[in-house]
C-alpha cells in the first residue's frame, strides 16, 4: 500500500508503508465461497466486483507475497474487512458495499453504542448466543481483557487511537502485573462501559479496531497468541507452517445467526505465502487448476496490469478499486518561501498532476485529486480550489509567485523521496512540473526509514515530498486531523506540511466531539475546503488498487472504502 497510514489521533506514531504499484497487502485478504447462476444476475456488477447469493463448500487459496501473519489482535493494524475479522470478532464492524458510503454496524454487540449527553461514556450490550471456539461463552470481561493487553509493552505495533482517548491510557501498561484499566467498566458479563477524556463522536469506529476483539484470559500465551488465537469468527487457525502456508477450517462454536458481516462460504481457507506479485498475476491470469479457486491478495503489478487489458478473460477477473489512498505533494509550510501562502498556491497550479498520475500507473493506478477526504467516506464535498488542467497551469503559477514578492530562483527545495525506482519516477513528475514555473528543485533519495525519520521526526529540514494516506476506518476524522492538526507536527505525527492554523485545530476539534455523524461530516468538509485554502499540500491522485481472483471466486468485491476486497463475504462457485 502506498500510504502512511493514520494511527492514534492524539498519540503520535505513525508507520511508512510501501510504495502501491509495488507493495504486498499487509493485511492478507480472505475470500468465502460461491453461488450459483449468472455471477452477474441480480448483483451490483462493475470494476469494483460483483455479488451473488453465497453457496458453502470448498477450499479457497490465497496467494499472498506476506511471509506471516500475526493473529494477535494487540498488534494487528488489520482491517476490519480483512484477515482478522475472519478469526475474530469485535464490538463493532464495517458495513462496506461497492458504491456506498462505508457504515459503522454492531459485531459482538447488539448496537453500535449508547453515548451519555456529554459524549465521553459509551456502553455496549453484548449479543446472546457468542462464544469462543472452545465453546466458552465470549463476556464483557474478555473483550475488556483484550483491550488492556494492548497497552502492555510487550505488544506493540497495533492500532492506538483507544490508547489516549480511555481515561487513564495515557499512564497504563497493561494487565500483565494484575492493573486494571479503571476506565474500561463491566458492571456484568453482557455489558461494557467505557470512560473517555474527551467527547469523541468516532468511538463506534474505534471499537470496530482490533484491539477489541475478545481474549480469554485463561487461555492467553504471550508467546504463542500470535500464531494460535482463539477463535470468536466462523474460522479457527488449524494448522500453520511457518514461512510457507496457514489453514483456517470452520469454527462450529459460531453462530450465523449473532452475525450479520460474514457469509463464511469456504469450509477451508489456506493462505498461500511469499508468493511474488509477479508470478501470482501470470498464475490468475493463465487460471488453471487450482488456481481457479484462488485470489492475490497483492496489488496486481503494472507490467501485468498491461497484460490483462489483452485478456478477455482476466478482464473479467480483474477488480479495480474506486478512489482510495491520497497520494499528495507535502508543502513545509515552516520553510523560506514556502511559509508565502501565494507561493504555495503557485505550486498548486505548476504542479503536472497527469505526469504524476502516469508514473502511478496511469487512470487504472489512479484517479486525479482535488480535495483531501477520501471519496466513499461521510461528509466529503467534492471542490476545487485551484481549476487547471491536468498538466498544471505555468501561466497561473507564474502570476502567483510575481504577486508573492519571493523568488523562486533564489535557493533550491529538497524534495525527500524514498530511494525505490517507482517513488523516484513520481519525485521526477513534481520536479519536472515545478521547474516549468521557475522553482528549482533537488530530489534528495532517502531510505524508507531515514525518510520516515526526517520527515516525522527531524526538524523539518525539507521543503517537499510526495506522500500517500489511507485512513484506518471510515471517517473523514482519518483524512484530516493526523495530517493537518497543529498537534501532530514532529514527534512522529505524520503533519509533514508543519502546517499550524488555529482555526483549522478549532474544526478539527470541533468534528471530533461531535456525536452526530451527519454533523461531523459537514464539519470536517469545511475544514477540507480551509486547509486547502491554505495550500499546505497538493492532492494529487486518489490511488486505486487492482487484484485478480480465479473463475471460481464469487462475490469479491471492493467497496467504496477501503479499497481492498471485503474478504468477509467471497465465495467460490458450486
Amino acid at each position: 500500500m502506498n500510504a502512511q497510514r493514520s494511527r492514534s489521533p492524539r498519540s503520535l506514531r505513525q508507520t511508512a508503508l510501501k510504495t502501491a504499484a509495488a507493495a504486498a497487502v499487509v493485511a492478507i485478504a480472505l475470500t468465502g465461497c460461491n453461488a450459483n447462476g449468472d455471477k452477474n444476475a441480480d448483483s451490483s456488477t462493475g470494476t469494483q466486483g460483483s455479488t451473488t447469493d453465497t453457496v458453502a463448500g470448498g477450499t479457497l487459496t490465497i496467494l499472498t507475497s506476506a511471509t506471516e501473519v500475526n493473529w494477535d489482535p494487540a498488534e494487528s493494524q488489520n482491517l476490519a474487512i480483512t484477515t482478522l475479522g475472519l478469526v475474530e470478532r469485535r464490538l463493532t464492524t464495517w458495513g462496506v458495499e461497492p458504491g456506498k458510503p462505508g457504515v459503522v454496524v454492531p459485531d459482538l454487540a447488539t448496537d453500535t453504542g449508547t453515548v451519555s449527553e456529554d459524549g465521553t461514556t459509551w456502553t455496549y450490550t453484548l449479543k446472546d448466543g457468542l462464544f469462543f471456539e472452545d465453546g466458552t461463552p465470549i463476556t464483557s470481561a474478555d473483550i475488556k481483557y483484550g483491550i488492556e493487553r494492548s497497552f502492555a509493552p510487550e505488544l506493540s505495533g497495533g492500532l492506538s487511537y483507544h490508547k489516549s482517548l480511555l481515561e487513564g491510557g495515557d499512564t497504563y501498561t497493561g494487565p500483565f502485573a494484575g492493573a486494571e484499566l479503571p476506565s474500561i467498566e463491566t458492571p456484568d458479563d453482557k455489558t461494557i462501559v467505557f470512560h473517555l477524556t474527551s467527547a469523541y463522536g468516532d468511538w463506534p469506529w474505534i471499537v470496530s479496531q482490533p484491539a477489541f476483539a475478545p481474549v480469554p484470559e485463561a487461555k492467553d500465551d504471550v508467546a504463542t497468541y500470535s500464531q494460535q488465537p482463539v477463535a470468536s469468527g466462523p474460522y479457527r487457525v488449524a494448522e500453520t507452517k511457518s514461512g510457507v502456508s496457514i489453514t483456517l477450517e470452520r469454527n462450529d462454536k459460531w453462530d450465523k445467526a449473532t452475525d450479520d458481516v460474514r457469509t463464511a462460504g469456504p469450509d477451508q481457507i489456506v493462505f498461500s505465502l511469499g508468493q511474488d506479485a509477479t508470478v501470482t498475476a501470470q498464475r490468475l491470469i493463465a487460471d488453471s487448476g487450482a488456481d481457479k479457486n484462488a485470489f492475490g491478495a497483492t496489488f496486481v503489478p503494472p507490467a501485468q496490469l498491461a497484460q490483462v487489458a489483452n485478456n478477455a478473460s482476466a478482464k473479467e477477473r480483474l477488480v479495480t478499486s474506486d478512489a482510495g489512498a491520497l497520494a499528495y505533494l507535502a508543502i513545509n509550510t515552516e520553510r523560506d518561501g514556502l511559509d508565502n501562502v501565494k507561493v504555495r498556491q503557485a505550486i498548486q497550479y505548476a504542479t503536472d498532476k497527469q505526469a504524476f498520475q502516469v508514473a502511478s500507473g496511469g487512470e487504472t493506478g489512479g484517479a486525479l485529486a482535488t480535495t483531501l477526504i477520501t471519496p466513499g467516506i461521510q461528509g466529503r464535498v467534492d471542490f476545487n480550489l485551484y481549476e487547471a488542467p491536468a498538466g498544471g497551469d505555468v501561466d497561473k503559477a507564474k502570476a502567483l509567485l510575481a504577486e508573492s514578492g519571493w523568488d523562486p530562483a533564489s535557493r533550491e527545495l529538497i524534495l525527500v523521496s524514498e530511494d525505490d525506482s517507482v517513488s523516484l519516477s513520481k519525485a521526477q513528475a513534481i520536479e519536472q512540473g515545478l521547474e516549468r514555473a521557475g522553482f528549482k528543485v533537488t530530489i534528495k533519495p532517502e531510505a524508507q526509514l531515514a525518510a520516515t525519520q526526517t520527515l516525522t521526526q527531524g526538524d523539518g529540514d525539507y521543503d517537499l515530498n510526495v506522500s500517500a494516506w489511507q485512513p484506518d476506518f471510515p471517517s473523514a476524522n482519518g483524512n484530516i486531523q493526523p495530517l493537518f492538526d497543529s498537534s501532530q507536527i514532529g514527534n512522529g505525527g505524520w503533519n509533514i506540511a508543519r502546517f499550524s492554523d488555529p482555526a483549522v485545530d478549532a474544526l478539527i476539534a470541533q468534528a471530533t466531539a461531535e456525536i452526530d455523524p451527519v454533523k461531523a461530516g459537514a464539519i470536517w468538509a469545511q475544514a477540507d475546503e480551509a486547509i486547502m485554502a491554505a495550500s499546505p499540500v497538493v492532492p494529487l491522485v486518489f490511488t486505486r488498487n487492482s487484484f485478480l481472483h480465479g473463475s471460481n471466486v464469487e462475490n469479491f468485491y471492493i467497496p467504496s472504502f477501503p479499497a481492498y476486497p471485503n474478504y468477509l463475504k467471497a465465495s467460490l462457485a458450486k
